[in-house]
């Protein structure tokens, strides 16, 4: 079922290429309609899976290179079922945010669903040969989404997202290279690698563990491998940046999870590091995002905060912990996906970004009001909302781990307050400028994409026991690692 999961993209591809190029509104219709069809598919796998089995589940493997050890092996656990479901549901959300793009519409709409693929690949993939091929894979349409239907920058920022990417993943591929040659059998299976390197000795697997930090560490992004984010998303169309934020950065993350499970020596030895890189993208995000006009730069920089929250609750190694930091990859999954397509519907109604240009949308826009404050409130962690939920448990880990340094957390959160509130102030207080008193409202269709990322915050922040069930076992059985 996985394997027809990872080809509903492609024959998407395939039926978008046959369709005449002219009509840009019947290729997204078509494109809209896939993607719908793939969230149901994906949701109709909750039947099959058990949220109660730690192991892979729904698991096929069939032999790609015998003699190489690699094989085509699809299987899906609680850590990357819910990453699985989050991309099936963005991407109808990019279909709808991406109304404005007209020229080159086949182009781009056949990038979009190979983008997804390649996304799916790397959430389901049990090979790390295949799970390279996929993340790899991911580079090619996000380059082209970028350069092509980019902004002014846009081919620097292609550039300098392709070359960090693959020079991160230059480490990862050298350290899967050294594990896969530890193997006895000489295979890239998951399970055989994992198995193998938890024995290595620790001096080994913190070498090994440096080599996947700094490849997934560039893509989630960390301080300081983040210098590629803002300048992507500033100049990657607004559609696009739902999924670079919202899927994109939760690739390093779900990577650096599956490294701590092969690695568990080295993840313990380096929980001290791990946690000052946390705290200082945490600080450093939000700093840089309360400096920003540019609402899109404000919300990059935030970016950074926020998966410095997933990268404290891996580094805290216990139950707690590693609960938050998955279900903040979900809300913030959800969270920026909900922000960028706001900010992006509202830039093609005034064409500019600026804070200073706003005010008083509220009289003019009062539905877009409604969801962009309810989205900045949820980015603070507001209870309630998704990131409550996640920033408890992480806070909860943290405290037990290294007690008053949690207080950094908090600080952190204190920042994100006062950028979102500032951003509030300037988009919906003061008088209507005369370029904002005929900006329309959100019409029915982008009210219905925004809909369906709020009722995901809330639903999760007011009743969170089904999202922490689908990710327990799993969680339980890493904690157990580390004797938590």
């Amino acid at each position: 079922m996985l394997r027809v999961l990872l080809l509903l993209p492609i024959f998407g591809v395939i039926i978008v290429a046959l369709l005449p190029g002219r009509n840009a509104d019947l290729i997204r219709r078509v494109t809209l309609a896939t993607t719908v069809g793939i969230l149901l598919f994906a949701c109709s796998l909750l039947v099959y899976f058990d949220p109660t089995v730690a192991g892979i589940q729904l698991y096929e493997s069939h032999a790609w290179h015998a003699r190489l050890g690699s094989s085509f092996s699809l299987g899906v656990d609680g850590f990357s079922f819910p990453l699985v479901l989050l991309a099936t549901l963005l991407m109808p959300v990019t279909v709808v945010a991406s109304g404005g793009i007209k020229n080159g519409a086949k182009f781009y709409f056949a990038l979009l669903l190979l983008l997804e693929a390649a996304m799916l690949g790397v959430f389901m993939a049990r090979d790390w040969s295949l799970f390279y091929v996929f993340w790899e894979l991911t580079l090619i349409p996000l380059f082209f989404l970028i350069d092509r239907f980019g902004g002014k920058n846009r081919q620097k920022a292609a550039l300098n997202f392709v070359l960090y990417t693959m020079g991160g993943s230059v480490f990862m591929l050298l350290a899967l290279l050294i594990l896969y040659d530890a193997v006895p059998t000489h295979s890239f299976d998951m399970g055989a690698i994992r198995e193998s390197g938890r024995m290595l000795p620790e001096s080994v697997q913190i070498t090994l563990f440096f080599g996947f930090l700094i490849g997934f560490g560039v893509k989630m992004p960390i301080f300081p491998l983040h210098g590629w984010l803002p300048l992507a998303h500033v100049e990657a169309p607004s559609p696009v940046s739902i999924l670079l934020s919202g899927i994109l950065l939760k690739m390093g993350a779900y990577g650096l999870i599956r490294a701590i499970d092969m690695l568990p020596a080295a993840a313990q030895a380096l929980q001290g590091m791990l946690m000052t890189l946390a705290m200082i993208s945490l600080i450093y995000g939000g700093v840089l995002a309360w400096k920003q006009r540019d609402l899109k730069a404000m919300i990059a920089y935030s970016s950074v905060s926020h998966m410095g929250v997933v990268l404290l609750g891996l580094a805290a190694l216990n139950t707690a912990g590693l609960t938050g930091a998955v279900v903040q990859m979900v809300a913030h999954g959800l969270v920026a996906a909900a922000l960028f397509l706001l900010i992006g519907l509202l830039y093609e109604r005034t064409h500019t970004r600026d804070l200073a240009d706003y005010s008083s949308l509220v009289r003019t826009m009062p539905r877009f009001a409604f969801f962009m404050v309810l989205a900045l409130t949820a980015s603070i962690g507001l209870p309630g909302t998704a990131g409550f939920i996640a920033e408890l448990h992480v806070l909860v880990g943290g405290f037990a781990r290294w007690g008053g340094w949690m207080v950094l957390l908090s600080v952190s959160l204190l920042i994100s307050a006062a950028y979102a509130f500032r951003t509030v102030g300037r988009l919906f207080t003061g008088p209507v400028g005369e370029t904002m008193k005929t900006v329309p409202d959100l019409n029915h269709s982008e009210m219905a994409a925004a809909g369906v990322l709020s009722f995901g915050i809330v639903a999760i922040g007011f009743y969170p026991a089904p999202t922490l069930a689908l990710v327990s076992a799993s969680v339980a059985r890493l904690a157990q690692l580390f004797g938590a």
